[in-house]
């Protein structure tokens, strides 16, 4: 299966999360705070958390990677650590992601997809699970900040969270706002296997008065491929009563991954 023929590599590749709604207003302004240790940091970074049940949005993904480059809107939608789903215009494609598999389909080729999260791991680049996309769309840090020990540095105005004792092969380093506390930026570096993972929240807007993602830059690179991806989030609600209907269609062809 080549990575950029289908349409659904872009839209779980991306999978990434919302903003702008009802009442909402971007955050930019306030108190930059330069001198939280790394354990009041994470405490501030914790605070900001948002707590919902549902959400649904209408995402927007634009995608290049070597001579390809789609851009697409989907509708989006979240049961919070249970569910996330996306469905294209017409459901010509349509995914659904739970904590045990990965699924989708395109009407455009007859194809359908149903596995673990190897799929996803291997287009990012790092090993995920459901917990991990969540977080990722959510501006949510990858991994756990408890746990482990982190220290705390400035560098532009910026704090850099890193792990005291990072890994000889995996190294994480996330950059905080210190004027509201949530990921600016999150890079996860392989170098032995010459790959890298940047996440980038550009901006986050308030919804419900919690902070989201707004729009958010993923880059991908392995050796001398890279993948850049850009998601914009809106018309967001939150709490609503929503369905998650997912049915492979009958007489398509599964993508076998090799």
């Amino acid at each position: 299966m080549k990575k950029t023929s289908h349409i659904f590599n872009l839209l779980l590749l991306t999978l990434i999360f919302f903003i702008s709604c009802k009442s909402t207003k971007r955050i930019a302004s306030g108190e930059a705070n330069l001198d939280l240790s790394a354990k009041q940091l994470i405490k501030e970074n914790a605070k900001q958390s948002p707590e919902f049940k549902t959400l649904q949005a209408r995402l927007k993904i634009s995608y290049s990677s070597d001579d390809d480059e789609q851009t697409h809107s989907v509708t989006f939608r979240v049961k919070k650590d249970e569910v996330i789903w996306m469905n294209s215009a017409f459901s010509v494609v349509r995914a659904m992601i739970t904590p045990e598999k990965v699924s989708f389909y395109n009407k455009l080729d007859n194809t359908f997809f149903e596995g673990d999260y190897k799929y996803l791991s291997d287009l990012l680049g790092t090993e995920l699970d459901f917990e991990k996309v969540q977080n990722l769309l959510l501006g949510e840090t990858l991994f756990s900040l408890n746990g482990e020990d982190y220290s705390a540095s400035v560098v532009d105005d910026m704090y850099v969270l890193q792990p005291k004792n990072q890994q000889e092969l995996f190294e994480i380093f996330y950059l905080l706002s210190p004027l509201h506390f949530k990921v600016k930026s999150q890079q996860i570096s392989q170098p032995s296997d010459s790959r890298h993972l940047q996440i980038d929240y550009l901006t986050y807007q308030e919804v419900n008065k919690q902070a989201f993602p707004e729009n958010i830059k993923i880059i991908a690179v392995e050796a001398n491929k890279e993948m850049i991806a850009t998601l914009e989030f809106k018309s967001v609600s939150l709490n609503e009563d929503l369905n998650f209907p997912f049915s492979i269609p009958s007489g398509f062809d599964e993508i076998k991954l090799k």
